[in-house]
């Protein structure tokens, strides 16, 4: 079974694009910086406390997340991991880990958020 689960904080603006078909489809893409369980002595030895992983939302969840999610929001997020690959311009294969979500949560606390994206 492949399902995700993730909670984190927006590291910017969601970004939304439309695909380029005879009915376009809302793709959003963003980051979620996720905080990583580490020790207090390795967080200050300067070990890296979070993972940053990107997420994309197609159709009505993308255009979701692109009205209501701002950078800094905490959001809860479920879907699937998908990993594809590409051949860059120097003929080597490279690898794309990312997170396509299907179920969005605000998670965090809730004053001063509007229904208007800013």
């Amino acid at each position: 079974m492949n399902q995700v689960n993730l909670m984190g904080r927006l590291t910017k603006d969601p970004v939304i694009k439309y695909s380029g078909m005879a009915e376009p489809l809302a793709i959003t893409s963003y980051t979620l910086a996720v905080d990583r369980s580490i020790s207090r002595e390795r967080r200050n030895a300067g070990e890296q406390s979070a993972d940053f992983i990107s997420c994309t939302a197609f159709g009505k969840s993308a255009e979701f997340v692109e009205k209501y999610f701002r950078k800094g929001m905490m959001v809860g997020v479920g879907g699937r991991l998908q990993v594809k690959s590409y051949e860059d311009s120097e003929g080597q294969r490279r690898w794309i880990t990312e997170v396509v979500t299907d179920s969005h949560h605000f998670a965090g606390d809730k004053r001063g958020f509007t229904d208007e994206p800013s």
